[in-house]
């Protein structure tokens, strides 16, 4: 577990109380219950509300950074054109090739959210047209569930999507990751 910004308690005895709890999750179940959780709307700092307003700065279209999940059967997504799209677009997308967009699972999305992306999205196969027939249905499932955890959560939920190919026209890696970009 990572480490808790003690910075945002203004009472000495709310940051030890805390900290423990981390620490000794199972040893203060009882103390959390019959003390309760203070108000913590009221108690973060000034400069915590100042970062988080530059991080949703950061989260605008054009200048976030895409985690992209991507079904290894989408057109033109071999080996090749994922270094080729990466180096197009440098830091501000990472492809990930999955067997099956069914394989994904939210923890993906979420690990993504946490530890480099703005936003993550699937790339799936058109609907009916999976390869392993419910993948892609599968994958939608999962990806509105993630959309409603991080929702939750305090996040915007447009972080998470999904776009499904075309099966009448289906479009190549290259131009799925650049509309997805776009948004």
């Amino acid at each position: 577990m990572g480490a808790l910004p003690l910075g945002i308690f203004e009472q000495p005895e709310e940051r030890v109380f805390f900290s423990n709890l981390l620490n000794h999750p199972a040893v203060y179940t009882a103390e959390v219950l019959n003390r309760g959780l203070p108000n913590m709307e009221s108690r973060i700092s000034s400069d915590t509300k100042e970062q988080a307003g530059q991080q949703a700065r950061t989260t605008q279209p054009g200048k976030r950074t895409v985690a992209l999940f991507y079904c290894q059967n989408t057109p033109e997504s071999g080996e090749a054109e994922r270094q080729a799209l990466e180096k197009k677009y440098a830091s501000r997308l990472k492809l990930f090739p999955i067997p099956c967009s069914g394989r994904l699972d939210p923890l993906h999305l979420l690990k993504a959210l946490e530890e480099f992306a703005d936003a993550a999205y699937v790339i799936a196969c058109p609907e009916g047209a999976c390869r392993y027939f419910e993948g892609n249905t599968r994958a939608m499932k999962r990806v509105a569930m993630t959309a409603q955890t991080i929702a939750q959560i305090g996040l915007e939920k447009e972080r998470v999507g999904i776009v499904a190919n075309s099966k009448e026209n289906p479009k190549t890696l290259a131009k799925l990751a650049e509309e997805i970009l776009e948004r």
